[in-house]
């Protein structure tokens, strides 16, 4: 027997655009609180003093920016979501250790919703009025049965 999927194909470019405007929201809304609320200086300095590596906080600010415009102009957004991921299945952990699960008192509830919209972005793909791009090295070649989503 079959299995049958229920997508309206009419609307799931636009879910998935909702879904990508939305985590570059996020992600913008973090690098202008490291940059205009908190310092650049002050966040670098607490996380290294905390014992934090210069490397991830590099990744991490990458990441972040990354998210925020090539997510918003839907340029590679398979690509930057999953380079994004690392940096929110961290944050999940670090404070569901820290303060347990609900958001409210400071948990992990977010940053696990953040990071499954991140995997959902990365299964569904562009999404309608991405900036269309070269195809990576790796894509060249390669034949899809529907149009181009990545």
């Amino acid at each position: 027997m079959r299995q049958q999927w229920l997508v309206d194909s009419r609307a799931a470019p636009y879910a998935a655009l909702v879904l990508r405007l939305s985590l570059a929201g996020f992600f913008f809304a973090h690098v202008y609180r490291k940059f205009a609320i908190i310092g650049f200086d002050n966040w670098w300095n607490g996380l290294t003093k905390a014992g934090y590596s210069e490397w991830m906080l590099q990744y991490t600010l990458v990441a972040e920016s990354a998210g925020a415009v090539l997510l918003l102009l839907g340029i590679y957004t398979r690509y930057v979501s999953l380079f994004a991921l690392p940096v929110l299945i961290a944050v999940t952990y670090h404070w569901a250790l820290r303060k347990g699960f609900w958001f409210g008192d400071g948990g992990a509830e977010f940053p696990l919703a953040w990071t499954m919209m991140l995997v959902a972005q990365v299964l569904l793909g562009d999404g309608a009025f991405a900036l269309r791009v070269p195809a990576l090295p790796w894509e060249r070649g390669a034949t899809l049965t529907g149009p181009r989503t990545t």
